[in-house]
Parts: structure tokens; sequence; C-alpha cells
């Protein structure tokens, strides 16, 4: 059965980094796009950045030029570089698999952002 395992969340202040990573366990086959979605508090899920097998990115406008997103196929990884961070990106940071038939969620990482 495929895991996925998420890490690199914690506590940052305003202005700083962090790099969330998405490790993939198991036979995972069908797969066509990898994703980072975010829930804060009070708030819906909302999608993040997503990258598909080609390589091609998109992001929230909201995180446009501060997020990248990237992955390595071999290490069947997807990774978010956060920089600039700001309070307003404190959620919850799920990362997701799209493939044919069902998709597959991690159990998320806390980043919080503050003083």
């Amino acid at each position: 059965q495929a895991h996925l395992a998420e890490s690199g969340g914690g506590l940052v202040q305003p202005g700083g980094s962090l790099r969330l990573s998405c490790a993939t366990s198991g036979s995972i086959s069908g797969v066509y796009a990898m994703g980072w979605y975010r829930q804060g508090p009070g708030k819906q899920r909302e999608l993040v950045a997503r990258i598909t097998n080609g390589g091609t990115t998109n992001y929230a406008d909201s995180v446009k030029g501060r997020f990248t997103i990237s992955r390595d196929n071999a290490k069947s990884t997807v990774y978010l570089q956060m920089n600039s961070l700001k309070p307003e990106d404190t959620a919850v940071y799920y990362c997701k698999v799209d493939r044919i038939g069902q998709d597959y969620w991690g159990q998320g990482t806390q980043v919080t952002v503050s003083s």
C-alpha cells in the first residue's frame, strides 16, 4: 500500500524559509502529477503548487515568486521550497499524488510563521 510522508515543517519567523519534502513509498501506478495543498485555521484546503510528470508547474497567486515546487522522480519525492514566508502562510501543508483512480494524500505537516 502506498504511503506519503511529509517532513520539513516547523516554526519560522516572517521572511524566513522552509523546505518541505514528501517521500512516497510503496507502489503507486498511474501518477500524472504531484502537489502541495494547505489548510489554514478556519479556512478551506487550497492548492499551493502542483507539478506534472512533464514538469509543468502551477502556483497559487499568493505564493508565486516565493515558493518553488520540484520533483526527484528517482527518489519518488516532491519538494516545496518556501521563501519570504508570511504569517498568512501558516497552515497544515499536505502532499497529494494525482493518479488514475484514487488520489493519495499525506498526513500533513504544520508550518507556523510567527515572530
